[in-house]
């Protein structure tokens, strides 16, 4: 059974005025975590649409790009999506579900924040009120500033491109230290540790961009020491 078979047939089961919210209690063992993560992306990208008040083609698109849907389940995905934009629940709620469906595992609330912010700029702009929206998803999912500030610098073209802030180290670090904050990120960018922590190997992609943004702030950073 297809992660998309498996998300269509959980939808379907969804009693009747029931809201899309209420899968995520259901979703908490780690065999139902990819799907569950899918699930994630594709209901906070549909709230992350309404705060900036449109649906672009390029939006959509970049969903694609995360994510390989199969023609035949597009309709299942697409009907996630509009049952999220017309839940009552706001986005809120959803964070705080699926934060406390992954608990502890900040990796992983890092690699569904990562798609959030692929998607909101794939049509070219960073709307201040995705901003906002992603900067309260990522605090309710108790990521710290130095996380989003990390993500930030990889995404927004305003961010100031500082290699640093994309290690998550600051500028005074010992050089041995970067090396350490350096490695530790490409381990955990590494394929087969995002499937391990939930991430479905559908999304798998996120980690090419996340590699050749944190090797060429290594490279930046040692190159300036050198």
């Amino acid at each position: 059974m297809s992660i998309w078979t498996r998300i269509t047939d959980l939808v379907e089961a969804l009693r009747s005025g029931e809201g899309l919210a209420a899968l995520f209690e259901r979703l908490r063992t780690p065999p139902e975590r990819t799907v569950a993560f899918t699930i994630a992306v594709i209901a906070l990208s549909a709230k992350m649409a309404k705060a900036d008040g449109q649906v672009t083609r390029a939006e959509v698109t970049a969903f694609r790009e995360v994510f390989h849907i199969p023609p035949e389940d597009e309709p299942g995905a697409a009907r996630v999506f509009n049952l999220a934009r017309q839940d009552v629940a706001g986005f809120e709620e959803y964070a705080r579900r699926i934060g406390a469906m992954f608990g502890d595992r900040k990796d992983t609330l890092c690699d569904l924040m990562e798609g959030l912010f692929h998607i909101a700029l794939s049509d070219g702009a960073y709307h201040p009120a995705e901003d906002a929206f992603l900067e309260r998803v990522a605090e309710i999912f108790g990521l710290d500033q130095r996380r989003f500030a990390r993500l930030r610098a990889r995404f927004v073209p305003e961010a100031r491109r500082d290699p640093y802030a994309i290690l998550g180290v600051d500028p005074d670090t010992p050089l041995p230290e970067i090396r350490k904050a350096w490695r530790g990120l490409v381990r955990e960018s590494h394929p087969d540790a995002m499937i391990a922590r939930g991430v479905p190997p559908e999304a798998v992609k996120l980690s090419e961009k996340r590699l050749i943004d944190i090797n060429r702030a290594w490279e930046e950073i040692s190159r300036q020491a050198a």
